[in-house]
């Protein structure tokens, strides 16, 4: 006895509102964010797959090809165990580009207007006999358990319901960043009913119709032939067309797309899903052969792709009954509600949009989109319902569900060639899915409408139309796509695509054309889309990249350029995106520095493709980052320059000696940094020389002294050429210098004291005499002459004093960091030298032989260079006896001045001529000397350009050479 028509019905609007609770629950946040997010929702979400092909047909399959059957979820398992290899990278793309749909991925790929409209008009003529095939399940079952022929009207109603949900939760959101949560969960809740209903009918089965396994197995055995005819297919072409088909709907159905990979809110579930989803599919197919032995056992009167609904009647259990009726409507409603989604999506980008995208929009354009999304929706299901009525169902489920596979199967070759060879083209793929297209229609859908015409009738070959259908298929398909993109090379357009395709970054989008400035791109979208939408949407690409409204800089329009056209693709399609923002925002040319690949793009793609990194390429990648780290945070400034001139590395250091950010920093020219730095780092970089010590920082509140450093890095094909500068700080070094120098000018003003006080001594000597004399000649009315004669004598002793006095307060006040060099005649520094040294009584009656040619002129410091002179004749005096000779002699040598201090004492032996100009190394007795005097003798000459060293061809004690450059006459 069948069950009332009114109870199914009632039935189905439950369990449909029931759905809609669901989603509802999950969109509005009532549902906790943890089981939403769940990569256990995201799998079973994937459960889709499982039509009424699935659910009822497989059974029906089975009957018909046997073992043969399970080809359907084995092909499906083997594209996920290839899941690192094959999904994550569509993953990644899709998520990285926001592509939206199978359509979508191929018109990035292979670029071209009518890529997208070519695929998505195919898809929807394969896709469109699937859907009829869920509509015609749902009513085969309603006549199985009513045991009366369901009306049009019936199927017409629960097309319109599936049309109110999809509209509803399917239609809500424009864009990939903006997730369907409340369809992911309804579907993952759909899954889990199919898998419950099916695993309930097949323990009643084995419980109940066959009292138990051991039953089952007896009855089994005593059907050999019936066992044997499952093992048949094994043995034929079928197993492998199945198991072909199966693994291309993997991710090629557009229902199996949108899920896998739209939908994904988090690419690590795909881990899980990668062992998950097969894990379901098995449990799904579990019940499949008890069912069928139940439905043969018991003879059944009902074609064998509704055994299971007649076994539920046999055994008189209505809630049984109901439960697998709304497993089967839970199979048609979930593929009939994504699929029209992801078609919906085609159709919007590669068929409505460029045919109505012609001038500006008025109105809300958003809300538009979404209008005319929920009328694709209910035109695509509206076509599913027209086919239902005009073709004749005496296939089967699996033939009509096997007609969309086939359709689907002709989207391999694009997609192999999008994922592993970029010298797939544009024309090969017009080619190839023209040509299998055409197979296709003609082997398969025209038989359908034209019975006279099926292929078998005049094959040449004993076989099945599937093996038939698909060989001939792909075989043309795959050649016509390998000739035609051999044909002709790449676009620069396709080999960009491709090379994001595979991952290699450092090349993916290499030829945008970026607009002037960021406005240029406003005006671009307001053309099309309207002032609203252009300026939500550049305003949600500025704050994604972080750049500022008045950003000019290549480079950084480059990304945003990026950004906008991940966005907008997402909201029309691949497509429309790139001619929206190419047609009015040419500037900056992709080629424009062909030399210089875009190297912060390459470190973003790396960064992006992270994950998919395995072996040596991670290890790779590791080392990478480990370098970078060590050139951030290394202590020297670090600058990297391409060879375009535009800065690429500025680290922690630069960062702190010149208080510019890296932002800042980044992507300009040196010339167009802040003063001082500016014209500091710009002539060093475009000087002859690698390196130049202390360089002094005018008006700067950083370091007031660096030494700067280069390197050149060559380039070569497909590599960076541009230079690397170091700078040193040397501030603290200055002023530790200065401290020292002042320590060691102490000490020489203590070792002078003695002579400054017998110097002093003698002239108030004199001027003591003079007074006396003065004063007895006033007396005795001297005559006038005379007085003025002596007065003039008390003032010349009285400039003695003045002069040892300012020579010493001259000495004392020396500062290092003294900033600018002028011209010194280094023969006035040496005899001001002579003068301080001859203060000491040690030294008031040394010999020097003196020999200094005219024209010794340097730049530098004055009193830096008396104090040079200072510490090497002191040495030279106090290394020798009293009684010889300290010879100084200055010479010119082209563009450089020698000047020699040689002494006749013990030399130094070559044991320390190494450590002589270290600091706090002396050769004296303990109290006798810092050890600071040469080791400041060296930096003032370094400082000066100049160089200190000591003769080793001299034998009668040690010579000092000293060479500083001739200062330049224009100076």
């Amino acid at each position: 006895m069948g069950i009332e028509l009114w109870w199914l019905l009632a039935g189905t609007v439950a369990y449909l509102g029931l759905l809609f609770l669901i989603a509802y629950s999950a969109d509005s946040g009532l549902l906790p964010k943890s089981i939403i997010s769940s990569p256990l929702i995201y799998t079973l979400s994937l459960g889709v797959y499982a039509t009424s092909w699935t659910y009822y047909g497989s059974v029906g399959l089975a009957n018909t090809r046997g073992y043969a059957f399970l080809t359907i979820y084995l092909g499906v398992t083997f594209a996920f165990l290839l899941g690192p290899y094959l999904l994550k990278p569509i993953l990644r793309l899709s998520q990285e580009y926001q592509l939206t749909s199978i359509a979508d991925l191929l018109a990035f790929r292979y670029g071209g207007r009518r890529t997208g409209l070519f695929v998505t008009l195919f898809m929807l003529i394969g896709i469109l006999p699937y859907i009829s095939l869920q509509i015609n399940a749902v009513t085969k079952s309603v006549q199985v358990l009513t045991r009366e022929a369901p009306t049009h009207l019936l199927a017409l109603g629960f097309c319109l319901m599936i049309t109110v949900f999809a509209i509803l939760f399917g239609s809500k959101h424009l864009s990939q960043r903006e997730k369907h949560h409340g369809l992911v969960v309804a579907i993952a809740f759909e899954s889990a009913i199919k898998l419950i209903a099916l695993l309930v009918a097949g323990f009643v089965v084995v419980t109940q119709v066959f009292d138990s396994p051991i039953a089952m197995n007896d009855w089994v055995n005593s059907e050999p032939a019936a066992l044997g005819h499952l093992y048949e297919p094994t043995q034929t072409a079928l197993w492998s067309t199945y198991l072909l088909l199966a693994f291309c709907a993997a991710f090629l159905l557009p229902r199996q797309y949108h899920m896998t990979f739209v939908e994904n809110e988090n690419p690590r579930h795909l881990n899980t899903a990668y062992w998950c989803f097969p894990l379901y599919l098995l449990l799904l197919n579990l019940p499949i052969m008890p069912i069928l032995f139940a439905g043969r056992y018991l003879e059944l009167g009902v074609d064998a792709d509704f055994y299971v609904l007649g076994i539920t009647q046999s055994v008189g259990s209505e809630w049984l009954s109901m439960l697998v009726f709304l497993g089967g409507v839970s199979a048609a409603s979930a593929m009939m509600i994504v699929t029209t989604l992801s078609l919906s999506y085609m159709c919007l980008n590669h068929l409505l949009l460029p045919a109505s995208l012609t001038g500006n929009q008025p109105g809300d354009f958003y809300q538009r989109l979404v209008w005319s999304k929920r009328v694709i929706i209910a035109l695509i299901i509206a076509g599913g319902y027209g086919f239902y009525i005009v073709i004749e169902f005496n296939q089967g489920l699996a033939s009509l569900g096997l007609i969309s596979f086939v359709a689907a199967a002709q989207l391999l070759p694009a997609v192999i060639g999008l994922l592993f060879w970029s010298r797939a083209t544009r024309i090969g793929l017009y080619s190839g899915l023209l040509g299998g297209a055409t197979v296709w229609f003609v082997m398969l859908i025209l038989p359908l409408l034209v019975p006279s015409t099926d292929p078998l009738l005049w094959a040449p070959v004993d076989t099945d139309i599937w093996s038939l259908s698909t060989f001939c298929s792909l075989t043309v398909n795959g050649t016509l796509f390998i000739l035609g993109s051999l044909l002709r090379k790449p676009t620069a357009e396709e080999l960009s695509a491709s090379y994001a395709a595979q991952e290699q970054s450092h090349f993916a989008i290499a030829e945008l054309n970026t607009a002037r400035s960021v406005v240029n791109y406003q005006y671009a979208m307001q053309e099309v889309l309207g002032n609203k939408v252009a300026a939500s949407e550049l305003n949600r690409a500025l704050s994604e990249t972080q750049i500022e409204p008045s950003e000019t800089r290549p480079a950084e329009l480059r990304m945003l350029h990026e950004q906008l056209e991940r966005n907008l693709t997402g909201l029309v399609g691949p497509t429309m995106a790139r001619t929206i923002l190419e047609q009015k925002s040419a500037g900056h040319s992709g080629t424009d520095n062909e030399d210089s690949r875009d190297a912060r793009l390459l470190e973003l793609r790396l960064e992006a493709s992270r994950e998919q990194m395995q072996g040596m390429t991670k290890q790779l990648d590791d080392l990478r980052r480990y370098l970078r780290e060590v050139l951030r945070e290394l202590p020297l400034g670090v600058c990297s320059i391409e060879s375009n001139g535009t800065i690429y590395l500025w680290n922690s250091a630069m960062q702190t000696l010149t208080g510019i950010s890296e932002r800042q920093a980044r992507d300009t020219r040196l010339d167009q940094l802040g003063t001082p730095w500016n014209e500091l780092l710009s002539d060093f970089a475009h000087s002859d020389h690698d390196h130049q010590i202390r360089c002094h920082v005018p008006d700067s509140e950083k370091p007031a002294a660096v030494n700067l450093h280069k390197a050149y890095i060559g380039s070569t094909a497909g590599s960076l050429g541009g230079q690397v500068i170091l700078m040193e700080d040397q501030t603290n070094i200055e002023t530790l210098e200065a401290e020292l120098a002042h320590s060691e000018r102490l000490a020489s003003i203590g070792r002078l004291a003695a002579g400054v006080a017998h110097e002093i001594g003698n002239p108030l000597t004199g001027i003591a005499s003079i007074a006396q004399n003065l004063l007895h000649d006033s007396q005795h009315k001297t005559i006038d002459g005379e007085i003025k004669e002596q007065a003039d004598d008390i003032i010349d002793q009285v400039d003695r004093i003045n002069t040892i006095v300012r020579s010493l307060l001259t000495f004392s006040h020396a500062d290092v960091i003294s900033g600018a060099h002028v011209k010194v005649d280094l023969k006035d520094s040496i005899n001001e030298a002579l003068r301080l040294i001859q203060l000491s009584p040690e030294h008031r009656l040394r010999e020097f032989n003196i020999s200094l040619s005219d024209g010794l002129v340097v730049l530098g410091d004055a009193n830096q260079l008396v104090q040079v002179f200072v510490n090497l004749i002191s040495n030279a005096c106090d290394a020798s006896q009293e009684d010889s000779e300290i010879d100084i002699q200055g010479s010119l040598d082209n563009d450089r001045c020698e000047v020699s201090v040689a002494d006749q004492g013990p030399g130094i032996s070559a044991e320390i001529r190494e450590q002589i100009f270290e600091p706090f190394f002396t050769t004296k007795a303990v109290g006798s000397g810092t050890g600071l005097g040469l080791s400041l003798v060296y930096s003032i000459v370094a400082n000066h350009e100049g160089r200190v060293r000591i003769d080793e061809s001299y034998s009668s004690g040690t010579r000092m050479l000293v060479t500083f450059p001739v200062a330049d006459t224009e100076q």
